[in-house]
């Protein structure tokens, strides 16, 4: 049996399966079947993310294939997922940097050309995704045509992803 310590009090946990949120890492997507570890003593849950990079490259396609509009928490995980600083992504979009910070805190929505821009930017930056550019090309047209958010739900068997 597998033994894991808790993160956060170093006592035992027990270890169980169930729909994970990944909001708290950033990440606007659920995982179905993810492996908790939960705190005997404290309550604290860890996941337990056997292929943590296939996990982030198929949440990165999914927001970047979806039809909602880019709200400010996937600008923020897109650019952070391609390693940049908001200044260094901003020079990138020729927009000033406060432009970014406005973006990622829903304080000013991401226009239509940015929008795309952002999702080609971060296909052809992000480490393996470039076989997907034909996908996220084809799927331009679509953005906007479902403005609520979609929900991501991702299976970890396997890495594949379809909205709810």
């Amino acid at each position: 049996m597998k033994t894991v310590t808790c993160s956060n009090c170093g006592a035992d946990t027990r270890i169980f399966r169930d729909r994970y949120n990944l909001v708290d890492m950033g990440i606007p997507a659920v995982v179905t079947d993810m492996e908790i570890a939960e705190c005997n003593r404290c309550g604290n849950e860890d996941p337990i993310i056997a292929h943590l990079d296939e996990l982030m490259r198929t949440v990165v396609v999914a927001v970047v294939c979806s039809p909602s509009p880019l709200r400010g928490t996937d600008v923020r995980f897109l650019r952070k997922y391609i390693g940049m600083t908001a200044e260094e992504f901003a020079r990138l979009l020729n927009v000033d940097k406060t432009t970014v910070s406005k973006w990622e805190n829903d304080r000013d929505p991401v226009g239509n050309q940015s929008d795309r821009l952002i999702r080609l930017i971060v296909i052809g930056l992000g480490d393996g995704l470039e076989a997907k550019l034909k996908a996220v090309v084809g799927n331009l047209p679509k953005i906007g045509t479902s403005s609520p958010r979609m929900n991501i739900e991702v299976d970890l068997e396997k890495m594949s992803f379809q909205y709810a």
